[in-house]
């Protein structure tokens, strides 16, 4: 780029990066600057962004965020080098034309305002003329040469040669070209190794939990996050030792001695000198920049994977399929401190609650299940919700036998499904459930959790922190503001995506939805309790704070059942409700006729009621809402049936064929529940017959799903699982190839059976939400560190490459040793 060149527009920027047209960016980022919403604008304002979907906007956001800060930062650095009058043409093109924050950074160095350097001080008595001297004429005596520039505070040859030689490590350390080049290397080449900390962490009982990676090696370009963050978890335990090995010094140092200027060969005598300087370059300043960017980065790279994930199994958890508005017993299983039981109606609202004691120490098992079936008969509950904690299985044979006895009666029996209780105690102890249930004992609260959360999951689970919610992996390793903004982006999107009863909604519920703030669904809520309920969408105004502004964003999200206009109900954004008058004009019917009239909606042509304001995108979504009016894009319930006298790892046998269901999902594969108290492994290699790059691509969390155990180790209570049924067990079940390239094959499948042992138990403590172990259950497989020189590390790395198949993948992760 010439010093003439302009500095591209973020919307051109955002334009190429996205390969969208620069239109529907500039129009998606006005509206983001007006205050708009993603949900809103990706569902009312398709004309504008040209059908821009909410993932794209989501991105867009982000990376505007992103341009705007390099942009200040970038004119911000140029201010400065212009104040010091050091600006050239050549200098304006380089920050113009740089793409990130760190390549700015980089080109900054050398003027940025730092303390006095130890260059410094050597330049200003005078020591650059000599640094350029022996550069230039590589023949000169070094000390003969430092002669003529000793003075006060370099009293000898030496000193002035120390002094000359922190000229020109400054100088390599400053130059953006070299520490770029220097970066991209390393990244590429280096090994992340790990070693116990000490003699005495070796054996410490709580490092035991890292001790697959006492000795412990792997390239940090093919690093998966979840290994990345147990062994910089293993170091904040002052467990494991981490080092980061770029491979042979003399690459980097030809990099060196190549923007220096210095001629290795040359046979002149201050050569010895000028290497030596190249070396201390290097090694004092560009190999420690080098690890700290690699460092930094293998974070974040990381930290990105590990939200994905989360963010990926946190929306499949809230879209599950919910049970629907029918009468609830919920079940928090224990065994001590008891069963808590609590019944709530159609709504959510509490019944009753009690505690039933059936399992040891005190045995009432006839008793509790007089109790349950009182509850059942008193209050006609339809659905009985079972927590997975501790006890789950047996509370579970409880309510098959109390399910038994009233179909025998002759009565209508409930159904039953066993739901996560992940975060359940986490909200019993909220603020909120204080405010929700005040006068109800803390652990009742988990019962009420666990009933409502079978009838609706997006409704009770957006109560409780996303983090607590268990289908992370090193959550709490991550940096919370990142994983806070993501997390929250896929609330609101599931939010918004269901829509929600503006008539029965909570607070947490409220705030959620687009254009909503906590406060604001604080003052929905108390204006709901003062004046009853909403007849229609216009009564939010009515509310007190809600503008039009915000009536704007949260209107068509918002839906009331049974209100004075049925398109309340619906998606259909009050806006728009013009349109659907001239859809009944033309149709010639009324809207209770019209609405659900498949044949004549089908008929209609949306090009005919498209006018400048709402185009075809627009009014193609209302013709579909009056097919299927407040349509639900969760799936239909569906609940998994486990084996009858498997309730413990020790019952499961190799071979067996289980239902079960999709807890969590990961890089390296999916963990299923299928009623044990301990999840199983199905590995990414045992997925499919196909090549499978993501486990999300063949399972989500919460669905429900059909395994074969593969290997039990009784002792790790660690469970291989398959979705391939007709996988042998012992046997060579590889993956067919990809169609793919050998490397993408390499990448995706092969390699990840290193991950086969990586977080493969998620235990459960007593409230019911999974521990991750994986910190300590992670294997290199083919990548450990041998203690071998350093000569002869890279010839090493590829040596021992899993063979591909699952039972190997098994034996990896610690089966059968």
């Amino acid at each position: 780029m010439n010093s003439s060149s302009p500095l591209k527009s973020v919307v051109t920027r955002l334009a190429e990066e996205l390969s969208v047209a620069e239109g529907q960016v500039a129009a998606a980022v006005q509206l983001l600057d007006d205050g708009s919403t993603v949900p809103f604008i990706a569902r009312y304002r398709k004309e504008a962004t040209g059908s821009l979907d909410d993932a794209q906007l989501r991105t867009l956001d982000e990376r505007l965020g992103y341009l705007r800060e390099l942009d200040e930062r970038r004119a911000a650095v140029i201010a400065s080098i212009e104040e010091q009058g050091k600006l050239t043409d050549a200098l304006r093109a380089d920050l113009l034309a740089a793409d990130t924050k760190a390549r700015v950074e980089d080109i900054y160095l050398p003027y940025k305002p730092k303390r006095r350097t130890k260059a410094q001080i050597a330049r200003e008595a005078g020591l650059t003329p000599l640094a350029k001297r022996l550069l230039a004429d590589p023949s000169l005596d070094p000390a003969t040469t430092a002669q003529e520039f000793i003075t006060e505070g370099f009293a000898d040859a030496n000193a002035a040669l120390d002094g000359a030689r922190q000229i020109l490590i400054e100088r390599a350390s400053e130059d953006a070209q070299l520490v770029g080049s220097v970066r991209e290397k390393f990244w590429k080449d280096a090994s992340l190794r790990t070693v116990p900390r000490s003699e005495q962490a070796a054996t410490a009982p709580a490092a035991q939990k890292f001790r697959d990676y006492f000795d412990f090696a792997e390239p940090l370009e093919t690093m998966p996050s979840h290994r990345v963050l147990a062994v910089l978890r293993g170091e904040k335990e002052e467990a494991l030792t981490l080092s980061f090995d770029g491979g042979e010094d003399e690459p980097y140092q030809a990099m060196v001695a190549a923007t220096l200027g210095v001629d290795a060969s040359n046979p002149g005598a201050a050569t010895k000198w000028l290497g030596d300087t190249v070396r201390w370059a290097w090694r004092t300043k560009l190999m420690i920049m080098a690890t700290v960017d690699a460092r930094m980065k293998l974070r974040q790279r990381a930290e990105e994977d590990a939200v994905a994930v989360f963010a990926t199994n946190l929306k499949d958890l809230l879209l599950a399929a919910p049970a629907g508005t029918r009468a609830t017993l919920g079940l928090d299983p224990g065994f001590r401190t008891g069963v808590k039981v609590a019944v709530v109606d159609a709504t959510g609202k509490v019944l009753d609650t009690c505690a039933i004691y059936p399992h040891q120490p005190q045995n009432q098992w006839g008793q509790a299940k007089a109790t349950l079936g009182a509850l059942v008969a008193r209050h006609g509950v339809e659905l009985v919700a079972i927590g997975n904690g501790t006890a789950s299985r047996e509370t579970d044979a409880l309510a098959t036998e109390l399910i038994s006895d009233i179909t025998k009666s002759g009565a209508k029996a409930p159904a039953k499904a066993v739901v996560s209780e992940a975060g359940a105690s986490v909200y019993s102890a909220s603020e909120y459930a204080s405010h929700e249930l005040p006068d109800m004992d803390v652990s009742l609260r988990g019962a009420v959790s666990i009933a409502r959360r079978l009838q609706d999951p997006l409704a009770e689970l957006v109560k409780i922190d996303p983090k607590s919610i268990g289908v992370g992996q090193y959550q709490h390793d991550i940096t919370p503001g990142i994983l806070a903004r993501s997390l929250d982006a896929v609330v609101e999107d599931a939010v918004n995506a269901v829509g929600v009863d503006l008539n029965t909604a909570s607070v947490p519920l409220l705030s959620r939805v687009s254009g909503v703030t906590p406060s604001l669904a604080a003052a929905i809520v108390a204006h709901r309790d003062s004046a009853g309920a909403f007849r229609s969408r216009k009564g939010l105004l009515d509310v007190p704070r809600l503008g039009p502004k915000a009536f704007e964003q949260c209107a068509g999200f918002l839906r009331i059942r049974e209100g004075d206009d049925p398109l309340d109900s619906s998606g259909v954004h009050p806006e728009a409700y013009p349109v659907v008058r001239r859809i009944l004009d033309r149709s010639g019917t009324t809207l209770t006729d019209l609405i659900g009239d498949t044949r004549t909606l089908k008929s209609l042509r949306p090009t005919d009621f498209a006018d400048d304001r709402f185009g075809i995108p627009t009014v193609t979504d209302i013709l579909a809402e009056l097919e299927k009016p407040g349509r639900d894009p969760r799936p239909a319930f569906a609940t998994a049936t486990f084996a009858a006298g498997v309730e413990k790892v020790s019952d499961l046998k190799p071979g067996m064929v289980l239902e079960g269901v999709v807890t969590n999902v990961a890089a390296f594969g999916a963990f299923v529940d299928v009623g044990v108290h301990q999840d199983g492994l199905v590995h990414v290699s045992a997925m499919s017959d196909r090549f499978v790059a993501d486990p999300h691509e063949v399972v989500r969390s919460g669905q429900v799903v059909r395994v074969k155990v593969m290997e039990v180790d009784v002792e790790r209570k660690r469970i291989g699982l398959s979705l391939r049924l007709n996988d042998e067990v012992g046997g060579d079940n590889r993956a067919r190839p990809s169609r793919g390239t050998g490397n993408d094959r390499g990448r995706g499948q092969d390699s990840s059976n290193r991950e086969s042992g990586a977080q493969h138990n998620q235990n459960r403590g007593n409230s019911g939400q999974r521990a991750n172990n994986a910190n300590g259950n992670q294997r290199g497989n083919g990548n450990r560190a041998n203690n071998q020189s350093r000569n002869n590390r890279n010839n090493n790395r590829g040596a021992n490459q899993p063979s591909g198949s699952m039972a190997q993948a098994l034996r990896d992760a610690g089966f059968g040793k």
